[in-house]
């Protein structure tokens, strides 16, 4: 796999789990809960996720990755 890709991978990997984090933080703040902010981080995370999928799809579709699930039992490897 392609080191670039690899780095946006993970950085979108990254961005989601700081847009749950600071979900949860927007969740948890008692005195000045912003139920918007919550929302927006919410859907910030679930548009990375779709982002992600998409990026994943195109990049198999091109040959940048290869799918290597695990082999059926008494299947020769490969």
């Amino acid at each position: 796999m392609n080191t670039g890709l690899r780095l946006l991978i993970l950085g979108v990997l990254a961005a989601i789990i700081a847009s749950l984090g600071s979900a949860l933080y927007y969740l948890t703040r008692s005195s000045t809960a912003d139920p918007r902010r919550f929302a927006r981080a919410l859907t910030m995370r679930v548009g990375l996720s779709i982002a992600l999928f998409i990026l994943l799809m195109i990049a198999w579709y091109f040959g940048l990755i290869t799918p290597h699930g695990l082999s059926p039992p008494g299947a020769t490897p490969h």
